[in-house]
C-alpha cells in the first residue's frame, strides 16, 4: 500500500493539543473521568493504578451508543463521523488525530482513520507514519489494543497517545526499569522478569526527523516481534503494543478480564485501573504482574 502524504506540519501538535482541549472542556465536548491514584509495588515494579471516581457520564454515552445502534439497525461509530469539537490535527491523507473524550489521562489523543478499517486488522505503513507524525511533536506512549480481548472499546481502527510521565513522580513508564534486562536475540528481545510472551526491540529515536522512514523501518520490526511471539503473518490475533520513540514492546493475550478488572495496553506499561475499592483490594491481593501474566499468555 502506498505511504500517504504528511499534513501535519511540525511543531504544531503540542499547541493544537491544548488549544482544542480547553475548548472540548468549555463546550462539553470533552467529559474527562475523575481519578486517584496510588502505587503498587511488585517484582520490582511500582505500578501506577488509577481509581476511576465517576463513570457516570461514560455509562450515559454507551447506553445512548446502543439505542442509536438499535434505531439504526447498525453498530454505532462514534469515529465516523467524529465530533468536530474533539479534532485535533489532520495526520496524512489517511489518519486524523482528536481527543479521546472520556480521558483519564490529560491531553490523551486518538490516531483514527478517516476510512473504516477494522480494529483487529494488521498495522500498516500508514498507521506507522501517523504514529511518528505525532511523536515528532509530542513525547509519549503509543498504544494499540488489537481486539476486544486486547482492550479496544472501539471497532474502528485507531492507536492512541498519552503524554510522558505517565505519573507525576518516579520513572517516565513504570516498567522503564526492567528495560535494561532485555535479552537479545537476533533483531528482538525480551525482558527477563516479565512472566509472561512478549517481544522487544528499540527504535532510533532519530526517525521522528523522517516519519516516512521511520515507518517503514517500524513495520518491519512490528513484524518481526509480532513473529517472535507466535502471531500469525496474516491474522492479527489478540495483542498489545506499545511503542515510544525509544522501543517497542508486543504482548498476545489470552483474556480481556482478570476477575473483573479490565486490562488494556497501559497496563503493560505498569498503568493499571480500577473502578472502585473492591478491584483495587483484588488488585493488592493479587499482585498486578500476577493479573498481568493470566490476562497475557503463559510461557510454555
Amino acid at each position: 500500500m502506498a505511504q500517504g502524504k504528511i499534513l501535519l506540519k511540525p511543531g504544531t501538535l503540542c499547541t493544537s493539543v491544548k488549544e482544542r482541549t480547553e475548548y472540548a472542556l468549555q463546550c462539553g465536548a470533552l467529559l474527562s473521568i475523575p481519578t486517584e491514584f496510588e502505587f503498587v509495588e511488585q517484582d520490582g515494579v511500582r505500578f501506577l493504578v488509577r481509581i476511576l471516581s465517576n463513570l457516570n457520564r461514560k455509562k450515559a454515552a454507551k447506553d445512548k451508543q446502543e439505542k442509536q445502534s438499535a434505531t439504526a439497525g447498525e453498530e454505532f461509530n462514534p469515529f465516523l463521523p467524529y465530533e468536530e469539537d474533539l479534532f485535533v490535527a489532520d495526520i496524512s491523507d489517511t489518519h486524523v488525530c482528536i481527543l479521546n473524550k472520556f480521558n483519564v489521562v490529560d491531553y490523551h489523543l486518538l490516531i483514527i482513520t478517516r476510512a473504516f478499517e477494522e480494529q483487529e486488522s494488521l498495522l500498516t505503513l500508514e498507521d506507522f507514519t501517523a504514529m511518528w507524525a505525532c511523536l515528532a511533536d509530542f513525547d509519549g506512549l503509543a498504544f494499540y489494543n488489537s481486539s476486544k480481548i486486547a482492550g479496544a472499546s472501539q471497532r474502528h481502527k485507531h492507536l492512541q497517545l498519552v503524554p510522558l510521565p505517565l505519573a507525576p513522580s518516579g520513572l517516565q513508564i513504570p516498567i522503564e526499569a526492567l528495560l535494561t534486562s532485555a535479552q537479545f536475540q537476533n533483531s528482538n528481545a525480551t525482558l527477563a522478569k516479565l512472566p509472561f510472551v512478549h517481544a522487544f526491540a528499540p527504535l532510533n529515536s532519530n526517525w521522528v526527523r523522517s516519519p516516512l522512514a521511520g515507518a517503514q523501518a517500524t513495520l518491519e520490526i512490528y513484524h518481526t516481534l509480532r513473529h517472535a511471539v507466535g502471531l500469525d503473518a496474516k491474522q492479527s490475533g489478540a495483542y498489545n503494543l506499545l511503542a515510544t520513540r525509544e522501543w517497542m514492546l508486543i504482548v498476545p493475550r489470552s483474556q480481556e478480564h482478570f476477575q473483573c478488572i479490565s486490562v488494556n495496553s497501559l497496563g503493560f506499561a505498569g498503568a493499571l485501573l480500577v473502578r472502585n475499592a473492591a478491584e483495587m483490594e483484588i488488585l493488592k491481593t493479587q499482585g498486578p504482574m500476577t493479573i498481568l501474566k493470566n490476562v497475557a499468555v503463559f510461557f510454555r
